[in-house]
């Protein structure tokens, strides 16, 4: 039987020839899908350098400005980042709108290579500033005086606002390393010796640096202090800023007005108290002459009242915000030379928590004690003086202690809700837990108002 082939060479060869350029043509298509990808990812990753770059110049600029309200902006760019192959840049213009607001003009460029004068990727955001004042909301707040602790005196919770100077001694402490506080001083007590334009504040290199930590005194928190370069003492973070802290003003009162709406006038005599004694002040009362409260005397306070001579509550008495002012805070306005607590005497509050204020208008100028103001020499003057002493486990756990132009004095105290004094002493073993936050220390801060890109 005859075997018969059939020969197929050379079949393959036309399939090639028409297949061959479709393949060539996806290739080619996915090579350059692939190399634009590439490209397009890595222009993005410049865009987002730049953006980050932008970022840092309004962070930046923020800082600056809250710090110095007349910062400008960085004078030109500043490199973010350098790798060697792409550098990243930031610049920020600062421009005054008026008085109250401000636009941040950010830019951030990427390069590469890192020598090359035009950017791969630039962004340009407009960031609006508005001036928000607000009258601070401190534990403690003190004058152009300042704050001085010593022996095992401590602070453990509350912001501290200063207006002059701190001086720690022996263990007094301020913050714990598990509770670090926000610590201000503005350094505002010169010259020295003093003279008609005091207080103002004080010069780089004059009158020292504004805080002394001694012994093994210490300061857990995060310090601003102008004219500090010692970070000594403190820690957690310890000194952040050696300016930008600006002089703030002491709480208000409205003195005149409390006056003008007395309706009620008893003596002294009539409303001091001893043994099992009790007593009830209406509110706006005036008292004249020096008030004492003591042996566990019971005293409650229906509104504001004004003492014209001293005020003493002693030996276990209680003097208490009556349950019906809710959240309304009486002022006992003392004008006498002091006002004093002590022997485990309680300034206690009301059922919604709310205390007293205990302000002191007594000082050494002629006008006292119902001077508008008081400068000079005649500030220099009042404010060692106490007028204000809590002493021997004397305690108001919701109570602001005032004394507008002279000294707190808090000698191993209980619990207290704030102080405030153009000068504040703490000493011996008193560990104080302010409970309380008080409008002083005012400050302006720069917040953002509107945030736009450029192109």
């Amino acid at each position: 039987m005859k075997k018969t082939t059939t020969n197929q060479e050379g079949m393959i060869i036309l399939p090639i020839i028409v297949i061959l350029p479709f393949l060539i043509l996806m290739a080619t298509y996915f090579l350059n899908l692939s190399v634009a990808s590439f490209r397009l990812a890595t222009q993005d990753q410049f865009h987002t350098h730049a953006q980050f770059s932008t970022d840092a110049a309004v962070d930046l600029a923020m800082e600056e400005i809250n710090e110095d309200s007349g910062w400008t902006g960085t004078a030109g760019e500043v490199d973010l980042v350098n790798d060697g192959k792409v550098r990243t840049t930031y610049q920020a213009t600062v421009a005054d709108v008026d008085s109250d607001t401000k636009t941040i003009t950010a830019i951030g460029r990427t390069y590469r290579p890192v020598g090359a004068t035009t950017p791969e990727s630039s962004v340009t955001i407009k960031v609006d500033l508005r001036a928000v004042t607000n009258g601070g909301t401190f534990s403690l707040v003190t004058g152009v005086g300042g704050l001085y602790m010593s022996n095992s005196a401590k602070i453990v919770g509350g912001e501290v606002f200063v207006n002059g100077e701190i001086s720690l001694q022996n263990s007094a402490q301020i913050g714990l390393s598990t509770n670090p506080l926000n610590v201000q001083v503005a350094h505002m007590n010169c010259p020295e010796p003093a003279n008609a334009t005091y207080p103002r504040l004080c010069a780089t290199g004059e009158s020292g640096q504004p805080i002394s930590i001694q012994n093994s005194a210490r300061i857990y928190g995060d310090v601003k202090a102008n004219n500090q370069t010692s970070g000594t003492g403190m820690s957690n973070p310890g000194l952040t800023a050696s300016s930008g802290v600006t002089p703030g003003s002491l709480p208000t009162h409205d003195r005149a007005a409390q006056k003008a709406a007395i309706t009620t006038t008893i003596t002294g005599s009539a409303a001091s108290c001893s043994g099992s004694q009790t007593r009830t002040y209406a509110a706006n009362t005036k008292i004249t002459g020096n008030v004492t409260i003591s042996n566990s005397c019971v005293v409650t306070v229906q509104g504001d009242v004004w003492i014209t001579g001293t005020l003493t509550i002693q030996n276990s008495a209680r003097m208490i915000v009556a349950n019906s002012l809710g959240s309304t805070r009486p002022n006992i306005m003392v004008d006498g030379v002091t006002a004093t607590f002590q022997n485990s005497s309680i300034l206690q509050s009301n059922s919604s928590g709310t205390g007293f204020q205990i302000i002191n208008y007594w000082s050494t100028a002629s006008c006292s004690p119902d001077c508008a103001d008081v400068t000079g020499t005649n500030l220099y003057n009042s404010r060692d003086d106490t007028t204000i002493t809590l002493q021997n486990s004397a305690s108001g756990p919701n109570t602001v202690f005032y004394s507008r132009w002279t000294r707190v004095n808090v000698n191993n105290s209980g619990a207290i809700g704030a102080l405030v004094g153009q000068t504040v002493q703490l000493q011996n073993s008193g560990t104080i837990t302010f409970g309380t936050s008080v409008v002083g220390g005012a400050t302006t801060t720069w917040i953002i108002d509107g945030y736009r890109r450029s192109f």
